[in-house]
């Protein structure tokens, strides 16, 4: 049997049993999804609690969502009213498990549980994954969990990623702590100390700034810097406007164009680089970029290449007055109570934060398994960045670094919904595996090799969700795509999408309750 019948042929019943790797954003909406259409799911999440980077154990000081809150939900499980525009860590926490309780998800996560091996057998089509207690004592806390199909959603901010300075034993020695962004979650920790944070990304951004009013001072150290976007441009248009549209995204070349894209990237380029160019001008202004010698020296346009970062609240105020200062430099060198920085600076350092980026890894994976998931550089070969191609039984979930990264999970559910009931052929392993090397190549082309072992998609996130909807058949109506292209891309607007698929699925009953469950949220929500 050839490799396109084979996949065409693949297809799970409705009660075939999912483990689900993560109880952040994408493991809870694809077992939310994958409940719906019929399937036995179990989450299997190492912390203490759902919610993956919004949990309290990984939540540092000032976390806040990038997105403003229409924007970065669920599209049938609004976000309250009563949550500011751009909701708090703790907030976009409590949504998650507010939302798994709602959907009858909550049960089914498996908490305090590290996946310590999966392993597939290939006669008897199933995943054995062995799964080893997080809570103490742990030896011999071990079980065993055996599932029909397995998907992976620990994503792609799975492993904190700290350099390895030079002298890190020694100024550990003389009482000093080195930690990741994302492990420093008691901002009295900085209280009295000198604090270097590490990276110009938000997560620095935000922790910096974080501790400017309790420690004696607190240093950025930047090797490269980044734009930054104001929340609201000129105090008053929200960014949403500029970059959460179907228009925003299409000011960046996609791998193909076509449609008003192929104009914009054509003859109309002389359009598209003034009203860029014109962005571009306003935020220096608005920021005061030069004058803080603070501008990235390159194009606007170079955050395609990596990730939009909004400005932290209070952050150039900061600066400005003196509260905190950065240093366009690197750390060379750490010493009892200082750091040598690669501009020939020493700056008094009692904590070293690092906003330094993440590994995306798969340690319960061997070989075998990895052989088919990525390449020799670590790059992931993720097929719509999906599923692998050459792996059975095994998809991915939330392996994209997206502006909608919960509308991006949740299209990518249903997509996986689709792939198990044979809603939608596969092409051939050739054609996925050519698909996958042109990404790749464009990526790297794009990023100059920063897409994260090929797991970002950012800007081109709306493009990702059309793609996948594409495969199922299933569009936007002509007046809400249209909208999208000047109004901000939002949850409701992909709230039909389910029901459509449960219904076309043969899911009647499943249907209407989807569309009686949607709608529905915290306390004091939109409906």
């Amino acid at each position: 049997m050839n490799t396109a019948n084979r996949s065409a042929r693949f297809k799970l019943s409705p009660g075939s049993t999912i483990g689900v790797i993560g109880a952040g954003i994408a493991g809870l909406c694809t077992a939310k999804v994958l409940q719906q259409f019929g399937f036995e799911v179990t989450v299997i999440e190492k912390e203490a609690e759902l919610g993956g980077v919004w949990a309290a154990s990984r939540r540092y000081p000032g976390l806040t969502t990038q997105n403003p809150r229409s924007t970065y939900e669920f599209s049938d499980f609004p976000m309250p009213r009563h949550y500011p525009e751009w909701p708090r860590g703790e907030q976009v926490q409590a949504y998650l498990e507010a939302y798994a309780k709602h959907f009858g998800i909550f049960e089914k996560i498996i908490l305090n549980a590290e996946v310590r091996q999966a392993a597939i057998d290939t006669a008897e089509q199933h995943w054995t994954v062995k799964v080893q207690s997080s809570r103490a004592n742990p030896q011999e806390d071990f079980r065993e969990l055996v599932f029909d199909y397995l998907v992976v959603c620990n994503g792609i901010f799975s492993e904190p990623f700290i350099p390895d300075f030079a002298g890190s034993e020694r100024f550990r020695g003389a009482g000093g702590r080195i930690c990741h962004s994302s492990q420093f979650t008691r901002v009295d920790e900085a209280r009295g100390k000198n604090v270097v944070v590490v990276g110009y990304g938000k997560s620095s951004c935000d922790v910096a700034n974080a501790t400017v009013d309790l420690s004696r001072h607190t240093y950025l150290v930047a090797r490269h810097l980044i734009w930054k976007i104001p929340k609201k441009l000129k105090n008053v248009l929200n960014f949403k406007y500029l970059f959460l549209t179907r228009m925003g995204e299409a000011l960046f070349r996609y791998i193909r164009v076509k449609g008003f894209e192929k104009f914009l990237h054509g003859s109309g380029l002389p359009i598209r680089n003034f009203m860029l160019g014109q962005v571009e001008r306003m935020v220096a202004k608005q920021l005061t970029l030069h004058k803080l010698g603070l501008h990235p020296g390159m194009p606007l346009e170079t955050i395609a290449r990596s990730t939009v970062s909004l400005v932290t609240d209070g952050f150039y105020d900061n600066i400005r007055a003196g509260r905190l200062t950065v240093k366009r430099a690197e750390i060379v060198e750490l010493h009892a109570g200082c750091a040598t920085l690669s501009n020939g600076d020493t700056i008094p350092t009692d904590i070293v934060i690092c906003g330094t980026g993440w590994r995306q890894e798969t340690p319960f994976f061997d070989n075998s398994v990895m052989a088919n998931v990525t390449d020799e550089r670590g790059n992931f070969r993720l097929y719509r960045s999906m599923i692998p191609v050459g792996a059975p039984r095994l998809a991915f979930n939330g392996y994209n670094s997206s502006f909608f990264s919960q509308l991006n999970a949740e299209i990518g559910a249903l997509w996986i919904a689709g792939h198990l009931l044979n809603a939608f052929k596969l092409p051939s392993k050739e054609v996925m595996n050519k698909a996958v090397d042109e990404r790749l190549i464009w990526m790297e082309q794009r990023t100059e090799g920063k897409h994260s072992k090929g797991t970002n998609i950012i800007p081109f996130s709306i493009h990702h969700m059309d793609e996948l909807l594409s495969d199922l058949r299933l569009t936007l109506n002509a007046f809400r795509r249209f909208r999208q292209w000047l109004i901000p891309v939002t949850g409701a607007d992909y709230r039909p999408i389910t029901a459509r698929l449960l219904r076309r699925q043969g899911f009647d009953s499943r249907c209407s309750r989807a569309e009686a469950q949607g709608g529905h949220s915290l306390k004091g929500s939109e409906s």
